[in-house]
């Protein structure tokens, strides 16, 4: 049995590392509202992506909990974990707004020709790791969970490659970096949890392959739910950027193909208003 409860974990674990950055963050940049939005949307996605996934694979039985960790649950998932989806979203939001610079809206985007590469490539390689993940997650039950993982995220990713792969090239060691220190940290801490009880992984859905002690399962579970994390506040800030600097159409429109946005501008300009609105909007 667990000396700790759910909520008592990560308020030691996730509740002190996010009041410390806030106020760090906080002093470093003027632009509050930015932060907030990126931060809280993120949050909003991360909660509404993950926790159907997490529901079923909790009924599953893919990992359990200690006696008395969880007080409450909501559609099978402690009350505990949602805070969990919330909190270490922005720990890493926070920790990535630490250390970005101001994005330059002028890196190039789908509005850019001869730079498709970084797009086609991210997303391509991305979508064959889900392929790999469906095929681990139908052939062995060993590979459940991993492949669960790889089944849940390469789409993901997949698609902030499709829409922003050259942004995301261009800040790759910023990306690393934002993703590798919380990432470690929640290794740590999560080693901490299964050492003491609070949750545990089934050993008929994982592979039983640890690193440092953590199983493998765990460890890609982390660094990628960072992963999306960083890369989407990168994309929103790209984006806020392009929108301050030229409208929102031009921040728009550095999310589709240039075939497809001469196609739609060609034809919205036979539609009437429309030119007269799109003249407004810019």
């Amino acid at each position: 049995m667990s000396t700790l409860t759910y909520v008592e974990f990560l308020l030691a674990f996730l509740g002190v590392p996010v009041a410390a950055l806030a106020v760090a963050v906080a002093r470093k940049t003027d632009d509050h509202r930015r932060v907030l939005a990126g931060v809280a949307a993120l949050v909003c996605i991360a909660v509404t992506y993950t926790a159907p996934w997490d529901s079923y694979l909790v009924g599953r039985g893919v990992w359990t909990y200690g006696e008395g960790v969880v007080a409450a649950r909501f559609a099978r998932v402690p009350l505990g974990e949602w805070l969990f989806f919330v909190l270490q979203t922005v720990t890493t939001g926070l920790w990535y707004h630490l250390l970005a610079p101001r994005v330059d809206p002028g890196v190039p985007g789908r509005d850019a020709p001869g730079r498709s590469d970084a797009r086609t490539v991210g997303a391509v390689a991305w979508l064959a790791l889900a392929a790999v993940g469906a095929v681990l997650t139908a052939t062995a039950t060993r590979t459940y969970y991993l492949g669960m993982i790889l089944v849940w995220a390469g789409p993901v990713v997949a698609f902030l490659w499709a829409v922003g792969g050259p942004v995301v090239w261009r800040y790759r060691r910023l990306v690393a970096a934002a993703v590798a220190v919380p990432s470690a940290y929640l290794w740590a801490a999560d080693r901490f949890a299964i050492g003491t009880g609070l949750w545990t992984i089934s050993p008929d859905y994982s592979t039983g392959l640890h690193v440092a002690g953590l199983p493998v399962e765990e460890a890609i579970f982390f660094a990628l739910t960072n992963l999306l994390v960083v890369q989407g506040l990168l994309l929103f800030d790209w984006v806020t950027a392009r929108a301050a600097e030229r409208g929102t159409a031009h921040a728009v429109a550095g999310l589709v193909p240039p075939s497809v946005a001469s196609l739609a501008g060609s034809l919205s300009a036979r539609v009437p208003g429309v030119a007269e609105v799109r003249r407004r909007w810019q």
